[in-house]
């Protein structure tokens, strides 16, 4: 069940990114979960390193968008994304 979970919320947030980010017409659901998963860890990995924890839900949301939104900018910059 929490993996279910997991794969809702990481669509949203991958969702989220793309919309921010302009590419939400290349990226399609399968993405867009692979997108929000990756970039959430990448998020609260990069939070870590900077010193700052992200408490409660809310703050872990937006750390995880914010992750999501890096991941994007990288992929863009290799090409992987226009």
């Amino acid at each position: 069940m929490n993996l279910i979970v997991a794969l809702i919320v990481g669509g949203v947030i991958g969702w989220l990114a793309s919309i921010v980010m302009k590419t939400s017409s290349q990226m399609g659901i399968i993405a867009n979960v692979v997108v929000g998963v990756v970039g959430s860890a990448l998020g609260r990995w990069l939070a870590s390193v900077i010193g700052l924890a992200a408490y409660g839900p809310i703050a872990s949301f937006l750390v995880s968008v914010l992750g999501a939104m890096a991941l994007i900018f990288i992929l863009k910059k290799l090409h992987f994304l226009k």
